[in-house]
């Protein structure tokens, strides 16, 4: 097992694919020359399992105030975003105060981002059923019973319970998140 799964760690879990009509590998690619050239990249992702004000900031903000490092770990699958969609030109950590996102990063199609840095290929297997979902109205839910169907990102800590082969995936992609953790792209 590798050195991200250990109890106690948190981690933002999100399967990952072809978005904004650009294929994964180019948007890996894209993503390191942001981080080389401005020193973090906006990871862009939708839906509300991941809000930022409710969800990532505050469980990011507790795993730090432990001494701890928040991952996110990602799994690559066919993705279906075909549509074509404007870059974001201003980002926000509190939905109410707004910043030129750098002439340097590329948000597209998005209506949060993840502020990163440090995006490796790192492949190892996550044994969802060793996770428990950390924040909001389904905590302490198991991740291998929270991440299906249409779910595909969480806010999870890794805890010490037993390890379901069955429940393994593939993950190929971490990057550490950095303050603010989470903001709002328009």
């Amino acid at each position: 097992m590798t050195h991200i799964v250990v109890p106690g760690a948190g981690l933002v879990f999100m399967k990952v694919g072809t978005h904004a009509n650009e294929p994964f590998d180019q948007i890996f690619e894209r993503k390191r020359k942001e981080i080389e050239d401005e020193g973090f990249a906006l990871w862009g992702y939708g839906g509300n399992t991941c809000h930022p004000l409710s969800m990532v900031q505050p469980f990011a903000q507790g795993i730090q105030e432990q001494g701890g490092i928040i991952r996110l770990v990602m799994q690559p699958m066919t993705s279906r975003h075909r549509a074509e969609s404007a870059r974001a030109e201003e980002y926000s950590a509190d939905a109410l105060t707004w910043n030129a996102v750098p002439r340097g990063i590329n948000v597209l199609g998005s209506r949060y981002a993840l502020k990163i840095t440090n995006l490796r290929e790192e492949a190892f297997e996550l044994p969802l059923s060793q996770t428990r979902v950390a924040i909001g109205p389904t905590t302490g839910r198991r991740g291998d019973r929270y991440i299906k169907g249409h779910v595909d990102k969480a806010c999870l800590e890794v805890t010490d319970g037993p390890d379901d082969d069955d429940t393994a995936v593939a993950i190929e992609l971490v990057a550490d998140l950095v303050e603010p953790y989470a903001v709002f792209v328009r």
